[in-house]
């Protein structure tokens, strides 16, 4: 029978290759998948892959993509190096979004707005994503709660208090009862960096943390001491490094930075607070985040294939007649190719009677 032994000396040039492997193993099972429904598996990966990017304004939808993935996954990667397993990112957004739309929406009269209050909107999704990650830093300082469930079950929460805010308080007394609230004015939208397209200034603020994460766990010393912590805490306690320490950080700077992702969503293409701000961000960046090695620039890569995904999807939709879960297809292939190849590098299949 077959049988797992380790490796010796994995190879590391391997380990960072294999993420481009998975993608290439994900495009094969996605030619697999079109030619098993009847359709032309080339020309339906083209239209996945290729038409996204076949001209500028393709490349800047892309990017609007890519920058709420790239702004969520640097906050997780930095999570998950400190061995904190933060999986209500989704959660952390959706209050970004609802403390962002909410102070828009305090300020908004129809006239105002500009850089201060634009600024104001940011800091207060950012804000709100940190409080929601605080509280499940809380919990597991405090009780040594699961933050994988705790996480988790603060997404559902956020997404019904976002429910309930836009069918309320929060809903457009114009909008004739949809559960929606009033449009920003363009004083309170992102920049746009890209004339004629849609590409705001939350791509130049995710390129931003990508290298701010990169500089604070390569070259800070409490960067330093949060990877220590994550990769050998017994060593990080009798170095005296605090691991409450590492635990409040990391998860405030995931949940800012998924706040602020959300902020970006709202007072950029969307332009006001709905039910479904997010089509499943904070999931994704998970993928993302480990795609990209939980490097902090790495994730610049995995963050624009997870867009590629999003874009392709929507056009497989409309041009292929693909249902919508092909997008969440995709994204799944993808983790299991990516997993497949992490085995395949600590360990080797060898053939026993």
């Amino acid at each position: 029978m077959f049988k797992l032994e380790p490796r010796a000396a994995p190879s590391v040039w391997m380990s960072w290759m294999s993420p481009l492997l998975a993608v290439l193993l994900t495009a094969l099972c996605g030619a697999i998948l079109f030619a098993a429904v009847g359709k032309d598996p080339v020309a339906s990966l083209g239209v996945f892959f290729f038409e996204p990017i076949k001209d500028l304004r393709g490349w800047s939808e892309v990017g609007v993509k890519v920058a709420p993935l790239l702004l969520i996954s640097v906050g997780l990667a930095i999570c998950f190096r400190a061995n904190i397993f933060n999986i209500g990112a989704e959660g952390q957004f959706v209050l970004g979004a609802i403390a962002s739309g909410a102070t828009v929406l305090a300020f908004d009269s129809g006239e105002n707005g500009g850089f201060w209050l634009i600024t104001l909107g940011l800091l207060a999704g950012m804000a709100g994503g940190m409080l929601w990650a605080a509280i499940v830093a809380w919990l597991r300082d405090r009780f040594n709660a699961n933050e994988i469930l705790v996480s988790l079950m603060l997404v559902y929460v956020a997404q019904l208090l976002l429910s309930y805010l836009v069918h309320g308080v929060l809903m457009d007394p114009d909008g004739f009862s949809f559960p929606q609230s009033k449009m920003f004015s363009d004083g309170f939208l992102l920049p746009i960096i890209l004339p004629g397209t849609r590409l705001h200034l939350g791509m130049l603020l995710a390129v931003a943390a990508a290298l701010l994460g990169w500089l604070y766990l390569s070259r800070s010393f409490s960067g330093f001491k949060l990877q220590v912590g994550g990769m050998a805490p017994r060593a990080a306690r009798y170095a005296g490094f605090s691991a409450r320490g590492s635990l409040w950080i990391s998860l405030l700077v995931s949940g800012a930075l998924a706040g602020l992702a959300g902020a970006c969503e709202v007072m950029g293409p969307i332009g006001q607070l709905t039910p479904s701000v997010s089509p499943g961000y904070g999931f994704a960046a998970i993928i993302v985040a480990f795609v990209g090695r939980l490097h902090p620039v790495g994730v610049v890569f995995s963050s624009f294939v997870m867009a590629l995904f999003y874009i392709g999807g929507e056009l497989s939709q409309s041009r292929l007649g693909m249902p919508s879960a092909i997008t969440g297809v995709f994204q799944g292939i993808l983790l299991f190719s990516l997993l497949a190849c992490d085995v395949l590098i600590h360990y080797k299949l060898t053939w026993r009677k």
